[in-house]
């Protein structure tokens, strides 16, 4: 039943606080974890394909387990010692863990620069954002860039912690940001990390299959409150949804190219090497600064949307299950 309250109220925090500078984040905390055990277990595993692999096993194990039972083990206590200290602490971190505001303030940041700034400045924020080169990216590179990663970090940065949080509170919510985590530290396909990182990924991959199909419906429907082409979201969403190396990625992307009437993704580098990568919705128009302002509106929109399915969700498994 607290969850009731939890969610909308630690919505409404990210709304109004997003990510202050000078409060750590807990994101932080989750990410030192992971090197200092990555750090440890490579130590202590051969460096050969199975060693590596069983090293990022033990690894993915032990990162769960902390980021569900820590949480878990702080808010049962407080609970049982101040019903409204742990309330106002559940809150908080709800608060905390949504990224709703920060993903809105750093990507208007691109768009400050792009109108106001020089293009040097542009590339700097949005390589502030964005895992990609960004040196050499074009006014709209660097729109496209920005655009993208609001439509992405939609889903793992907001939608599916709010899902999560739902379904089992702070300690599950906790333990989707520790495979998230994981996943943007370690999944990578290079030399370091194919086997070691392998299990966060495909976790990670499993984690995000229903949010991420939640979110790209969501966004798509969610065209009609903000005044954006419902029609051509819903039809993106369903051709272009699978048109990315990861299951997941291209979920949102394609909605909201869609719902813009623009074509995003296509060819990028990373670590200065070229990757090839097919484009998601159609040229109708080209691309221009204002979508990144346009990508932020339909953004809100589809976290409230969310933020009420999932409270309904709650209500619903509370009214009928009693948990």
């Amino acid at each position: 039943m607290i969850r009731l309250f939890t969610l909308p109220a630690g919505f409404l925090l990210d709304l109004l606080m997003g990510d202050p500078r000078w409060l750590y984040h807990p994101v932080c905390l989750i990410g030192k974890l992971i090197s200092v055990l990555e750090k440890g277990i490579r130590k202590v595993f051969p460096k050969s394909e199975k060693g590596e692999l069983a090293g990022g096993v033990l690894e993915v194990i032990l990162v769960c387990l902390i980021t569900f039972l820590v949480p878990f083990g702080i808010i049962h206590l407080l609970y049982k010692w101040n019903f409204w200290v742990g309330f106002v602490l559940e809150t908080f971190w709800c608060g905390q863990l949504l990224a709703t505001k920060s993903l809105k303030d750093e990507s208007m940041k691109v768009y400050d620069r792009l109108k106001n700034g020089t293009i040097e400045e542009a590339r700097y924020a949005v390589s502030m954002i964005v895992g990609r080169d960004t040196q050499s990216l074009t006014e709209e590179g660097v729109t496209k860039a920005a655009v993208e990663t609001v439509a992405e970090n939609s889903s793992d940065g907001i939608i599916a912690p709010m899902l999560y949080m739902a379904i089992g509170g702070i300690p599950l919510m906790f333990l989707y940001k520790g495979i998230n985590t994981m996943d943007s530290m370690l999944g990578y396909k290079n030399d370091k990390y194919l086997y070691f990182g392998r299990c966060a990924a495909k976790l990670d991959d499993v984690a995000n299959y229903i949010p991420a199909r939640t979110s790209g419906w969501l966004m798509a429907l969610s065209t009609v409150f903000v005044g954006m082409d419902t029609k051509n979201a819903v039809k993106i969403y369903r051709r272009d949804r699978r048109n990315h190396a990861s299951p997941n990625s291209a979920q949102t992307e394609a909605a909201m190219a869609g719902a813009l009437d623009v074509q995003l993704a296509g060819n990028a580098y990373y670590f200065g090497k070229l990757y090839e990568k097919p484009t998601i919705g159609d040229p109708i128009r080209p691309v221009e600064i204002e979508d990144i302002s346009r990508s932020n509106r339909l953004l809100y929109a589809t976290c409230i949307a969310g933020a009420i399915l999932f409270w309904g969700v709650r209500m619903l498994v509370w009214l009928y299950a009693g948990i």
